[in-house]
């Protein structure tokens, strides 16, 4: 049993409501923790793709007012729940990647402290990102994405979380609901 989420759930903005089940992905090769570029819309089969803001380093500050950012906590327990649920995403043939606007060299360092055992992709350009019209906020100067999950199947989504809470039972929850 996990324990309860201590920051209140973000609202429904409405942000994502245009992430639609039949809406393809744009072919965009990512820079990834794998060592090679990724293009998800590529990729055959079930794919679960979760966007995060931002994985932070033991040691350093937050961002500025992130306390106080619904949904902006989180992205390494939610991490760190789909490599802990990776052999039941395996046992059913759906591929996991992480994205977020974060630099891969970043990512890398995170991947490697949590043991992240699929890839995290770095849209740090926005590319992916503005070609899907992804959400995003803005704190201390910086953007960030906002989390959400897109469930796809041969680079279509078929169904978008938004928004993703508590993020760390989210793998597990998106788990179940492919069983």
């Amino acid at each position: 049993m996990h324990a309860q989420w201590p920051w209140p759930a973000p609202d429904d903005d409405g942000a994502a409501s245009h992430l639609v089940a039949g809406t393809t992905l744009p072919a965009i090769a990512l820079p990834s923790t794998a060592g090679v570029d990724i293009d998800v819309s590529k990729i055959a089969g079930r794919v679960v793709l979760f966007v995060y803001p931002f994985t932070g380093t033991p040691g350093s500050a937050n961002p500025p007012g992130w306390d106080d950012i619904r949904g902006a906590h989180g992205s390494t327990p939610e991490a760190e729940g789909f490599r802990d649920m990776m052999p039941g995403y395996a046992l059913r043939g759906v591929k996991v990647f992480g994205l977020s606007a974060q630099r891969s060299a970043d990512q890398e360092l995170f991947a490697r402290r949590a043991a992240i055992t699929f890839p995290l992709l770095s849209d740090a350009a926005f590319a992916f990102a503005d070609a899907l019209r992804l959400p995003r906020f803005e704190t201390g100067g910086v953007t960030y994405l906002k989390r959400l999950t897109m469930i796809v199947g041969d680079g279509v989504i078929e169904q978008t979380i938004y928004p993703v809470h508590p993020p760390h039972t989210h793998a597990a929850d998106i788990l179940r609901a492919l069983s």
